[in-house]
């Protein structure tokens, strides 16, 4: 008899945990409490996407002017902008891929339930009131948006991932209340489409945990283009008259803005799922999983964002089906230190592994090996030369520990040093290479080389 797999959850964690428990011969049903595609596909990584991409390409039209005879025709254009057919692409690109997780489904028979699902015991749940008995169940209901104080007195004039794509309107000055990963991807889409705005952190610098040398690139990059950062500084307050927000900083400053996002954080999104009657403990960080398998207990796991190991959608893809595959007798095998991270700003962001601060403290013999786009031939004939490739390489043995890139395409070249990684390759092997010319991946050549 198969095995039945109940999966909360149909984000990037849950719909591939289910897909490949299908294709083991498991009988599955995905509970849904919102919309199919999760966080990831209504709320976060894809319309996002396409926000950045239209917002980059407007970002183009202004600086064809210095290769036009008549400049004036890109400001027109530019200004020309339609925020409203701007937001039906984005819209249409969720819902095409919407329809294709619920065909994908189909395809599987995989049993997709919207509704809200709560345990009963160990082994069973309600989902819509109807009694579910299962063999194992996939916990993927990924997180919400956090709101510490005092913005929890002020969510109600605070957008969050949730509802700022819902905006139908561009306001005039934007306020982002931190300088994390959605923060600095905003903070992108609203200067480029013509809005002030101002960064607000916490930490000493924007994107606090990424290299500090990557990060300095893209600083540098968002202030030469007019966005405001404040670092080292806390709201405190914030008032609202006649639309305008007004946030009251720790060191005495004040942000005036027409919309304020908040983007300070996540936190799992459990309370609903009477998880005490599973005998699962949980925190603010989420369930406590095995790193490997996502093993809670006994025959439940947690996938994705609500275990709090790496909150990013392809890390919840491996780790559901990591779950699947332990589930199905396979055995789990996810490996959170080669998860590579991305940030989808202009220039981009992207590492994967140790930073070299983070390779001495382990006690490796490292060194970092830098090439710069500004000697890159396809970044000078495409004006791209904004930042670096750093591989983070081991003395002894000459294997790469980690890779950092910030610049055009990094979130593509970064799977270079990753394969290299994965398989074991040697720095030096992997330089040995033969890269296409003019690539930008020339520099990840290099850098393997030096």
């Amino acid at each position: 008899m198969s095995k039945k797999v109940l999966i909360i959850g149909s984000g990037p964690a849950g719909y591939p945990a289910a897909l490949r428990l299908a294709a083991l011969g498991a009988q599955v049903i995905v509970a849904e409490k919102n919309k199919a595609g999760g966080v990831c596909l209504n709320c976060g990584c894809i319309p996002s996407k396409s926000l950045l991409d239209a917002a980059h390409k407007f970002n183009i039209v202004k600086e064809l002017k210095h290769l036009s005879i008549e400049p004036e025709k890109a400001d027109s254009f530019f200004n020309s902008m339609d925020f409203t057919k701007i937001q039906a692409r984005r819209q249409a690109a969720v819902d095409k891929l919407q329809r294709g997780v619920l065909t994908l489904f189909k395809a599987a028979k995989v049993n997709y339930i919207e509704g809200e699902a709560a345990f009963t015991s160990p082994n069973s749940a309600k989902i819509n009131g109807q009694e579910i008995n299962f063999d194992a169940a996939i916990i993927a209901c990924g997180t919400k948006a956090f709101y510490p104080p005092p913005f929890d007195k002020y969510k109600e004039h605070l957008y969050d991932n949730s509802n700022i794509f819902s905006i139908t309107s561009l306001p005039k000055r934007a306020a982002i209340i931190g300088g994390g990963v959605i923060g600095c991807e905003f903070a992108c889409i609203f200067n480029a489409l013509g809005v002030d705005t101002t960064i607000i952190e916490l930490a000493p610098s924007i994107l606090p945990m990424e290299d500090e040398n990557i990060v300095r690139v893209l600083k540098n990059s968002f202030e030469k283009r007019g966005i405001k950062i404040i670092t080292s500084a806390a709201a405190q307050d914030m008032k609202t008259e006649n639309g305008v927000k007004t946030i009251l900083l720790n060191n005495g400053q004040s942000v005036e803005a027409d919309l304020v996002l908040a983007a300070i954080g996540r936190t799992p999104d459990l309370q609903s799922l009477n998880l005490e009657a599973a005998g699962i403990e949980y925190s603010r960080k989420g369930i406590k999983v095995n790193p490997k398998t996502m093993k809670v207990k006994d025959n439940i796991y947690a996938a994705g964002d609500v275990n709090w190991l790496c909150q990013l959608a392809h890390a919840a893809t491996a780790q559901g089906q990591a779950a699947a595959d332990d589930i199905m007798g396979l055995g789990g095998n996810y490996n959170n230190d080669l998860v590579p991270k991305a940030v989808y700003t202009w220039p981009e962001i992207a590492s994967v592994g140790l930073t070299l601060k983070q390779a001495l403290e382990k006690g490796y013999e490292a060194k970092a090996k830098k090439s710069f786009m500004l000697a890159n031939g396809r970044a000078i004939t495409q004006d791209e030369t904004e930042g670096f490739v750093q591989i983070v390489q081991d003395t002894k043995t000459g294997l790469i520990l980690g890779a950092q890139i910030a610049g055009a395409c990094a979130s593509e070249m970064i799977h270079i040093p990753l394969m290299a990684m994965t398989s074991g390759i040697k720095a030096k092997d992997a330089g040995m290479q033969i890269f296409a010319h003019p690539t930008l991946s020339e520099a990840v050549k290099e850098a393997l080389l030096k």
